[in-house]
Parts: structure tokens; C-alpha cells; sequence
């Protein structure tokens, strides 16, 4: 009864870590949504039904530890196997999201969650095989399963909080499936033992855990592969961090952060370029907004929520000279990326490795902003908690007379569905909300600057200073300023908009209506 007592919990932690495991291997591909976790723990709980029927169907076959204890050094190694295979089906995964090719999508993403089928409905089986080696005395049937299922449920506990307080950000998450797969191998030899010597099932186990330490070390995948150009520029740094796959990527001296194996471009370093020939340089217009001293100046203070690897700071000090900036990331490697590769090294920069609206809600009530630039979203889904009323309305607390928020949001040349949302909810909070849309080649995602100023502004007001602006300011940037008229338009959004609270923020709805649409339209 003690051994299976081991043996039950094992089960339920490495079940519970493969779930949470599982949940991080997909995050960078297939983003951190309710969607997927609802898709992750719908068929985890499918395929421990089915482990359950499948559990008590063979235990009445097969009434021998021995043989509960070669199915569970099978599933051992089906966790093993996760995150040796999973690569090129979610890199193929990254393609379909990157595209929106609707059936490699969803073909890869059900390939994905297939990989956990194996492993988790034998983990399933445990438990029930377990109860049925146990009971000797009918009368005291109850009382066995109850025990064994609490313990299993314990050992589920350990396994919800081990991979991320410990595995994932000690040891990275394939390890973390790894080192989950040899600690139930070492489990199942100690059934070895305990069973007289049994030297098969210790021979099994034994051949299986060095089977899982040679694999680990093949598919290492903390390895940097070199500067090997795979179409996708010059790989020079890549790294998972406790939030992110990493990867630095360059073309000459160029380089581009990609995160979640290259789905979006989240920072642009261009040492031999004054703009980033992107979205980042749309930042620059938003103090164009303002009704008066619309250049900033030293006096000026910004805080910018998704600094990422830093371009937004460094076309602001490349134009406007060394303001003061905040610069709030969630992730600190990418910050330490940003100061490594992306020249984020400004001395007029402050980097705080914290989630945006958490730092915003520490600071005193007499802080103020004269600019806030939110560019916190991530490809194809957005955190729904920098999107609300509740959010905006303490970003308008923390911006000065003047101030302007401005935010970076998604949409296709068709759909402005975000957009309009964004907007909506802003117009809760601002007089005055306007857009600025960056152009592009048709058929193809885009983005959109909005942005919100305390003061009344319109078009003509950016006209205006667009205009005025100075002479000692960079050519090529009044030029920029000068084209981007065109794309200036006032926010304007339909009755039946969505406007996002903290308690209803329908993000992956509207972002999914984008992606809809974009694969179902024709030329």
C-alpha cells in the first residue's frame, strides 16, 4: 500500500506538470488566451476519462503491479517524447498563425494537443489500476479508493505548482517534461525493487531513464544554433525566459526581436537608419496632438507600457533628444536583450521589469506623464487587462494637462474591429480619440496608432503643428510626419462597438472575427 501510495502520487504530480508544462510549451505559438486553456484543460480532463475507463478495464485484465508499472514506464516516456517531437510541428503551427492558413492552423494545433493524448490518458490509468491492487478486504473498498484518489489529488497540488515555481524557470519547459519523465521512471525501478528484484521492470526503467537523459541532451534546446541563416535572417540569440521564447535575428546590421518563434516583430534596431520603417515610428506623432507645445522637451516625462527591446525609446531620443522615460517590460531577459543587441543603453531610459498596469496602479496619485505609449500587445491576442475602461481611466490619472495616450493595436486592411473597440473604450475617458493608420500592401495584417489626448484635438491641430514643426528636427522625420497626413483620421467607431470593462472584455472575440475574416476573403 506504501509503494502504490508513492506511485499514485507521482502520477497525479507529472499529470498536473505535463498540463501546466503543456500550457507553456504552446504559449509562444498559440498565445497565453482563455481559448487555449480551455482547450488545453478540456481535452487533458477527455483524456483522464479516458485513462480512468481504460484504468479499470485492464486492472481487472491485468491484476499485477508488474504490469501497472510497465504502462506507467510507457507513459514515462510518451512525456519524454512531448517536447522532442513537438518542434517542427509547432514551427509549422507558427507558420499557419503568422499567415492565418486556416487549415495548417488548425491542423498543427490538433497535432499539438494530440502529442498529450498518449501520455496523460496512461497517466489516467493509474489511479483506478492502483485502487484495484489495493483493496484485499471488499468491506474497506470505499475507504482504499478515498485514499488513493486523495493522494493522487495531493500529488496533483505539487504538480500544478512545481513546474512553475521551480521547473520552467530553473530548468526551461522542455526540461521541466524531461527531468517530470525521469523522476516517474525512477519511481517505477523502486517498484522494481520493492517487488523482490524484479530485474525486467528495473532493467525497463533503467534502459528508459537513460533512453530520457540521451534524449534531453540530443534536443538540448538551450543551445543557440549558431548564426545559420534559415531564410529568416541570421539567428545570432535565442533563449526562454520564465514569459517568452526569445530569438534575435539579423539582416546586416539589423536586427528584430522575435518572440514565440517568430510570430510578430516586437522590436526593430536599426544603428544605420534614423526610423525603424515600422509602427514604432508612428509613436513619434502622438505629442503632435496636442493643442499646444506640441515638441516635446526635457521638461516632458514618458512612460512607455511594452518596451520590449527598446526601439520606441530610441527613436524618441534619436528625434526629440534625451527625455526622460520609463520604460515598463514584463520580461527582464528581453530587457537585458534590448541593452545587449538592440543598443538600449540610453542613460535618459529607466527600465522596470514589471507588468504595466500593476506598476502604474504602485505609483503615487501626483505622478504625472506627459506621454503614455502602450505597445504591451501581442500577436494575434492582446492582454484584455491593458485594453478596459478601468485601465484607461488610470492611465488619464497619471497624465499631465497635456497629456496624450497612444496605443498600438491590430487589424487587417478590411477588419477594424480592434480598433473600433479600442477606440469606444477610450472615448469613455478622453474628449478626443484619433487614428492614425499605417499603410501597407493590401490582404495583409496591419496596425493602427490611436491615440487619446486630454486636451480637444483634431486633424487640423496635427495638420497644424505637422507644419510648424522645426527646421533643426531631422529631415527625414518631417518628412514622415509631412506623408503620415494622409493616414490621419478621427476615431470614429459604430453604435454596437464593444466597450471593454475589467469584468467584459471580449479581446479573443474580436480578434478572432479579424482572423475569420482574413482567411475567408477573396481578391
Amino acid at each position: 500500500m506504501k509503494y502504490l501510495s508513492l506511485l499514485v502520487f507521482s502520477a497525479g504530480a507529472v499529470t498536473l506538470g505535463v498540463e501546466l508544462s503543456a500550457a507553456r510549451l504552446l504559449d509562444p505559438w498559440f498565445g497565453n488566451s482563455q481559448i487555449v486553456w480551455a482547450g488545453l484543460i478540456g481535452l487533458i480532463l477527455f483524456y483522464l476519462a479516458v485513462g480512468a475507463w481504460l484504468g479499470g478495464k485492464l486492472a481487472d485484465r491485468f491484476p499485477s503491479l508488474g504490469a501497472l508499472l510497465t504502462l506507467t514506464c510507457v507513459a514515462a516516456l510518451g512525456v519524454a517524447l512531448i517536447p522532442a517531437v513537438s518542434p517542427p510541428i509547432l514551427r509549422l503551427a507558427a507558420v499557419g498563425l503568422g499567415d492565418f492558413v486556416p487549415g495548417l492552423l488548425a491542423g498543427t494545433l490538433l497535432a499539438v494537443l494530440l502529442l498529450f493524448s498518449p501520455p496523460v490518458v496512461l497517466l489516467g490509468a493509474v489511479s483506478p489500476w492502483a485502487v484495484r491492487l489495493a483493496v484485499t478486504d471488499l468491506r474497506r473498498t470505499g475507504e482504499t479508493a478515498g485514499r488513493l484518489y486523495a493522494i493522487a489529488t495531493a500529488g496533483s497540488i505539487l504538480g500544478t505548482f512545481l513546474p512553475v515555481l521551480w521547473l520552467i524557470p530553473t530548468f526551461g519547459t522542455r526540461w521541466s517534461f524531461y527531468l517530470m519523465a525521469m523522476a516517474l521512471l525512477i519511481v517505477v525501478g523502486i517498484g522494481g525493487i520493492v517487488m523482490r528484484g524484479q530485474r525486467r521492470l528495473i532493467g525497463l526503467s533503467a534502459g528508459a531513464l537513460l533512453f530520457v537523459i540521451l534524449l534531453a541532451l540530443v534536443t538540448d534546446p538551450a543551445r543557440v544554433r549558431g548564426t545559420i541563416d534559415d531564410g529568416l535572417g541570421a539567428l545570432i540569440y535565442e533563449d526562454e525566459s520564465l514569459y517568452n521564447y526569445i530569438a534575435v535575428r539579423r539582416w546586416g546590421s539589423e536586427h528584430h526581436l522575435k518572440l514565440g518563434e517568430g510570430v510578430g516583430i516586437h522590436s526593430i534596431y536599426h544603428p544605420d537608419s534614423l526610423l525603424s520603417q515600422g509602427i514604432w515610428d508612428y509613436f513619434l506623432l502622438a505629442p503632435l496632438f496636442r493643442s499646444h507645445a506640441p515638441i516635446p522637451t526635457l521638461e516632458d516625462e514618458i512612460l512607455i507600457i511594452g518596451l520590449a527591446a527598446g526601439t520606441v525609446p530610441d527613436l524618441y531620443t534619436k528625434i526629440y533628444g534625451p527625455l526622460p522615460m520609463i520604460g515598463v517590460e514584463l520580461d527582464a531577459t528581453i530587457i537585458e536583450v534590448g541593452r545587449q543587441y538592440f543598443g538600449m543603453n540610453q542613460p535618459n531610459l529607466t527600465a522596470v521589469a514589471e507588468d504595466g498596469r500593476r506598476w502604474l496602479q504602485r505609483q503615487s496619485p501626483d505622478r504625472k506623464f506627459d506621454l503614455i505609449l502602450v505597445d504591451a500587445y501581442r500577436p494575434p491576442y492582446i492582454p484584455f487587462h491593458l485594453t478596459t475602461v478601468e485601465f484607461f481611466d488610470l492611465v488619464r490619472s497619471h497624465l499631465g494637462e497635456n497629456g496624450v495616450v497612444a496605443i498600438n493595436v491590430g487589424r487587417t486592411d478590411q477588419n477594424y474591429a480592434l480598433v473600433e473597440a479600442m477606440t469606444a473604450t477610450l472615448d469613455q475617458i478622453f474628449p478626443n480619440v484619433m487614428i492614425i493608420d499605417e499603410p501597407g500592401p493590401p490582404h495583409t495584417l496591419a496596425n493602427s496608432l490611436v491615440v487619446a489626448t486630454v486636451q480637444a484635438t483634431d486633424s487640423d491641430t496635427f495638420a497644424r503643428n505637422v507644419a510648424e514643426l522645426s527646421a533643426a528636427l531631422p529631415e527625414e522625420f518631417r518628412n514622415f510626419a509631412s506623408e503620415s497626413l494622409a493616414y490621419v483620421r478621427p476615431g470614429l467607431f459604430p453604435a454596437d462597438a464593444p466597450i471593454f470593462t475589467d469584468d467584459k472584455a471580449p479581446v479573443e472575440q474580436v480578434v478572432h472575427g479579424i482572423i475569420w475574416d482574413f482567411v475567408t476573403a477573396t481578391d
